[in-house]
This record gives structure tokens, C-alpha cells and sequence, in this order.
């Protein structure tokens, strides 16, 4: 069974841009529920340790250049299959590969900078959901609260 929660992050050029309110809309649309939201400013470490995955990889450095160039929005997504579906939403990495209405085909602006994060899996949202809340935001966002019993069913 898919899990009901995924980490969306709107990246620096879609907030510099201006586009994070039609995304939040878009989510909201789709029948996303938002448990948790923040603006914030990723420092180098940070970035590094988010993306430590893609660590050797060519573009690692500069993505982690582009993820710390400006404010970003992290939000929980909430809903039936949420990663699978926020992944359709968002389109492929690609803008000029998305399929027309996705976010990305919408507001990103190349593979480097390609507007919205989205998890690639129910485990793996689960870790960035948590490295980017605790529970307790979740919980007095007002939305309710990822439980533990979440987190084994993504293993």
C-alpha cells in the first residue's frame, strides 16, 4: 500500500520567480492536504547532507549551489498514493520533457533548476519529511501527525 505523506519543496528560482503561490494552488487543486509548511534558507551543510545521495556525482555541487542561492518552501503533502501522484504533478525532471499542465513544464526553467522537489519513494519521504520537520510542527500546523506506525509501512 502507498503512503498518504510526501515532502514537497518549492526551489530558490520558483520562489525568486514568484510561483509558489500557483504551485501551492496546483497542490491544493489536486486534492493535496498541506500538514506543514516553512520558508527558509538552506545553509551549505544542510544542502550537502539533503542531497548527500547525488554526493560525486557531476551536478552535485551546483545543485547544492542552486538549493542554498535562496529561500525555499518545504511543505508535508498529504493524500492517497501522495508520492506517486505529487510525481505526476511535478512532471519529469526535464521542463521541456513534463507533459503539458505539470509544474515543471509550467515554472522550471531547465534540469538544473526545475522548480519543485518532490520524494521518489514512501521511505524515502519519510526521511526528508523528517529532516525538514519534527513531528511537532506537523502536529500544531493543525493537520495531524505522521505516526510511527507511518514510517514502518514505508519500509
Amino acid at each position: 500500500m502507498s503512503g498518504r505523506h510526501t515532502l514537497m519543496l518549492i526551489k530558490p528560482n520558483a520562489v525568486k520567480n514568484e510561483f509558489a503561490e500557483q504551485i501551492f494552488l496546483e497542490v491544493h487543486q489536486h486534492g493535496f492536504k498541506i500538514l506543514a509548511c516553512k520558508k527558509l534558507q538552506l545553509s551549505k551543510n544542510e544542502a550537502e547532507a539533503f542531497y548527500f545521495v547525488h554526493k560525486g556525482k557531476p551536478f552535485f555541487d551546483g545543485l547544492v549551489e542552486f538549493m542554498t542561492s535562496g529561500p525555499i518552501y518545504a511543505a508535508v503533502l498529504e493524500k492517497d498514493n501522495a508520492v506517486a501522484d505529487w510525481r505526476k504533478l511535478m512532471g519529469a525532471t526535464d521542463p521541456a520533457k513534463a507533459e503539458i499542465g505539470t509544474i515543471r513544464r509550467k515554472y522550471a526553467e531547465s534540469v538544473q533548476h526545475n522548480a519543485v522537489h518532490g520524494s521518489d519513494s514512501d521511505a524515502n519521504a519519510l526521511n526528508e519529511i523528517f529532516f525538514y520537520f519534527s513531528a511537532r510542527e506537523i502536529v500544531n500546523a493543525g493537520g495531524g501527525i505522521i505516526q510511527l506506525h507511518d514510517i514502518n509501512k514505508a519500509e
